[in-house]
């Protein structure tokens, strides 16, 4: 009888079409924890673009403490460097070819991290921007400089809205879609008028937002094809001395003005939990405080994560 001999084949002659699916799989951390390094074939199919069309570090935050003086954070040098190797790692696979970038709302990234991010990725389309405080202006001008293709943007609210929207205006023209958490006033909305007319696309859910400012986006985004104020804790504030109250229904000029937009999302329920959350937040999503992700969440399908 004639033994029969079964030949294995190595994990390096794995087709590369079978291993990007495989590589598809994985996390962030699993893909750069060094199986780059296995052979040149396994190092070859981690940096297949099919692996890097999106950066996701919606799962990583960094380790802080809040003190009184700016940044106002103070970060954990151990998470910096995390954080560094992290970028430097994926940033090296992807190879140029990150189109989304997706940072978790509390990590808090440096100005040296976020340029060495956009000088390593040029052809970012979307951005999911985190925390504030330690990004400077220079900073994020300067990456918005070189993301020139960029159409979409996620951010936290911002004190002062101009340089940010106009160095979009000037350097991102196929820009169309913005999503703002945080409390959005009429002062961001005029900025917005003044940079960003032709935007179509703009969430504003769980925020604070006073009627006058919303008629304003209706009355001067001409171009505006969808707006989200789903869970919005929507003020009227009426003249002195009648105090200003919370809107419980849109009255019917705003349904109006509405009437013309693609989409129109609202949600003012009280028996809505993401409403309920936004009022006793007081219009100021305290995201921390519950389910890991929900931040991800959004009723537009194309900004939801």
């Amino acid at each position: 009888m004639e033994e029969s001999h079964s030949v294995a084949r190595r994990w390096e002659d794995l087709d590369t079409d079978i291993l990007v699916k495989i590589f598809q799989s994985f996390d962030i951390f699993q893909l750069t924890s060094g199986i780059a390094h296995v052979c040149s074939s396994w190092r070859m199919t981690c940096c297949d673009p099919l692996l890097w069309k999106t950066l996701d570090l919606s799962m990583m935050r960094s380790n802080f403490i809040k003190i009184p003086l700016e940044p106002y954070v103070y970060v954990d040098a151990r998470s910096d460097k995390t954080l560094t190797r992290l970028l430097k790692i994926s940033l090296s696979l992807s190879r140029g070819n990150i189109m989304t970038l997706i940072f978790h709302f509390n990590l808090y990234v440096s100005d040296d991290q976020l340029t060495y991010t956009a000088e390593r990725c040029p052809h970012l389309r979307r951005l999911v921007m985190p925390a504030w405080n330690r990004i400077k202006k220079t900073g994020i001008c300067k990456a918005i400089r070189i993301w020139r293709d960029l159409e979409s943007l996620t951010m936290p609210s911002i004190a002062n809205p101009p340089y940010l929207m106009e160095e979009i205006a000037n350097n991102c023209k196929n820009f169309s879609e913005l999503k703002v958490m945080g409390p959005f006033d009429n002062f961001f909305a005029t900025t917005i008028k003044m940079y960003l007319p032709k935007i179509r696309v703009l969430s504003l859910r769980c925020s604070m937002l006073v009627k006058d400012t919303l008629i304003s986006i209706l009355d001067n985004l001409q171009n505006l094809e969808v707006l989200n104020i789903s869970h919005c804790l929507l003020i009227e504030i009426p003249p002195p001395p009648s105090p200003r109250r919370i809107m419980r229904d849109l009255d019917q000029s705003i349904l109006e003005k509405a009437s013309r937009l693609r989409e129109f999302m609202t949600c003012m329920k009280d028996s809505c939990i993401m409403c309920q959350r936004t009022r006793n937040d007081e219009g100021l999503m305290r995201w921390y405080k519950y389910e890991e992700g929900l931040w991800k969440a959004d009723e537009v399908s194309s900004l939801s994560l």
